[in-house]
């Protein structure tokens, strides 16, 4: 313990923030005073650093190398500009950031670092949406961007988020360039520091807006909509593009209208997690709404809910990309439909009746962004990208209003969303999702499990016999190796396991396929679908062991 104390001690003594160098200072003092908390607390905080990867950098805001933090951060920032420099990248950056704890402090930061590498540096006015990051770094013409966020993690973290200048987020090999270079960066008080960089004028930001507000045609626009940001930085621009377009105001839920970054009246700041809707419904309820919309808070994600006549129901990320592909084919879209392997096989099946091309990509925009002739992409995480060409990645703003479009114009024709859900289920067959989530306390847990699968694959899952597996670990010619297995069961069902990319989990992504009756209609297949999805989750269970 006492190498493990001196090493906090010099950290704390080269740490430029007051805050955490003040937190650390009190942690060591309980741990000298014998608390055995304060040393469990202590060794995890320099359990190795929070590595640097596909996603940037994700984790609990406080002291120490494994934390979010101003040394950290500014280290990136050191590797990050590194990594441009070398590779001759030409062009600014561009910071954002959101409203999450100390995110104007990690942003100032990157932009003095980034200024002291020589880089020109643009920062956003204010916290905005992730995607309003994504549409600058092509818009200014950057050699990358920053958007400190940590999407919809819980209030205790924040992230760092980089993009390259085609406005996709980063993948392999230049996160692991990018990591090297942040390993070599000496100690932080010689780093070259410069300016906090240029602030945009709210003119970027009306850009983004109306440019998201010009995807929607003319059409119907009477709609009763219930919107909430989740306390996140969406309320405004979602309520100016859907003005902008010709819609009512919407409904905000005023408990959830203004940034907060404890986000108070959710326990988890992400719209699929239970509960974290629940005013926003309740107050569709109260007035007679027509089409409940919520963003995460980054705003990179759109969820929605619609009434039945048994209340609200949320709609699953699979559902919404149908919906979407639906509503942008019958415009003529055309171009590539792109989708993760762990989302619905729907989009594939949807594109080709309208002769358009279709691809699968791993997991993350990171991926789906870089798909050539990208028309449409989504992932069943609630990300949709509906507007390519001006941003490369999900955009919950632009998705939230073109299922508002949608909406209307069925509305209009006297139906709503789930008719035209049910629509696509008479057409290609009812495809229900539904997740497994395992979360373990050891790591190596999650191993063992993957390790089992590949050795002793079960021979059936929920009744269906199991017809084919792909160890996605191999690679092949359209997908990069990733840690996965795909199960290819008989009458189109498929369970696809994987590692989380961002939590201790182990998570299998279940899909049946049923034909539906045009007599019987879509209910009878969802009944059937979901008695199916639960003997397989069931075995999936089982075959994990976890």
């Amino acid at each position: 313990m006492s190498g493990l104390v001196e090493q906090a001690r010099a950290w704390a003594a080269a740490d430029p923030d007051e805050v955490t160098r003040a937190e650390l200072e009190e942690l060591l003092g309980r741990v000298e005073a014998g608390d055995d908390e304060a040393a469990a607390d202590l060794a995890d905080r320099f359990d190795g650093t929070l590595e640097f990867g596909t996603a940037g950098l994700r984790g609990a805001v406080g002291a120490g190398p494994n934390r979010m933090n101003r040394v950290v951060v500014t280290r990136a920032a050191a590797g990050l500009a590194a990594h441009l420099r070398d590779t001759g990248a030409i062009g600014p950056v561009v910071v954002g950031f959101d409203a999450r704890h100390r995110s104007d402090d990690f942003a100032r930061d990157t932009a003095e670092i980034m200024t002291g590498a020589g880089f020109k540096v643009w920062v956003m006015p204010r916290p905005l949406p992730t995607p309003v990051l994504a549409f600058a770094i092509r818009e200014l013409g950057c050699a990358a961007g920053v958007m400190v966020t940590a999407s919809h993690n819980p209030p205790q973290d924040n992230g760092y988020k980089v993009y390259l200048g085609d406005g996709s987020q980063i993948v392999p090999p230049a996160d692991a360039e990018i990591a090297e270079r942040i390993a070599a960066v000496g100690a932080i008080a010689d780093l070259p520091r410069g300016s906090a960089g240029s602030v945009l004028g709210e003119n970027l930001v009306d850009r983004y807006l109306d440019t998201v507000a010009e995807l929607a045609e003319d059409g119907p626009r009477d709609l009763e909509i219930v919107y909430t940001p989740l306390h996140g930085v969406g309320g405004a621009p979602v309520v100016q593009v859907l003005e902008t377009a010709g819609f009512s105001t919407p409904r905000v839920v005023t408990e959830q209208e203004q940034p907060d970054p404890d986000f108070p009246t959710v326990a988890f700041p992400n719209p699929e997690e239970p509960g974290a809707m629940d005013l926003a419904m309740a107050l569709a309820a109260e007035h007679g709404a027509d089409l409940v919309v919520a963003n995460d808070p980054d705003a990179d994600r759109c969820a929605a809910a619609v009434p039945t006549g048994t209340g609200w129901r949320m709609l699953r990320g699979d559902e919404v990309g149908a919906l979407l592909a639906r509503h942008l084919l019958d415009r003529g879209r055309e171009g590539t439909f792109a989708c993760s392997i762990v989302s619905s096989s729907l989009l594939g099946k949807l594109a080709a009746a309208a002769g358009q091309p279709y691809a699968e990509t791993l997991t993350g925009f990171k991926w789906i962004g870089r798909v050539e002739g990208l028309a449409f992409g989504y992932e069943e995480a609630l990300g949709y990208c509906v507007d390519p060409e001006h941003v490369k990645d999900k955009d919950g703003v632009s998705a939230l209003l073109l299922l508002c479009e949608l909406a209307a114009e069925q509305k209009a024709a006297g139906r709503t969303l789930l008719d035209v859900l049910d629509d696509i289920a008479l057409e290609h067959g009812l495809h229900a999702t539904d997740q497994v989530s395992v979360r373990v306390a050891d790591l190596a847990l999650i191993g063992q499990a993957m390790e089992r699968l590949r050795t002793a694959p079960p021979s059936e899952l929920g009744g269906l016999v199991v017809e084919g597996v792909d160890d996605l670990a191999a690679g092949s010619v359209d997908l990069p190796p990733t840690d996965g297995l795909r199960f290819r069961l008989a009458d189109g069902a498929r369970v696809v396991v994987r590692p989380s990319g961002t939590e201790p989990k182990l998570k299998a992504y279940l899909e049946v396929v049923v034909p539906v009756d045009a007599e019987a209609g879509a209910d009878a297949a969802r009944i059937s679908a979901a008695t199916r999805l639960d003997a397989i989750g069931g075995d999936v269970r089982a075959a994990l062991g976890l």
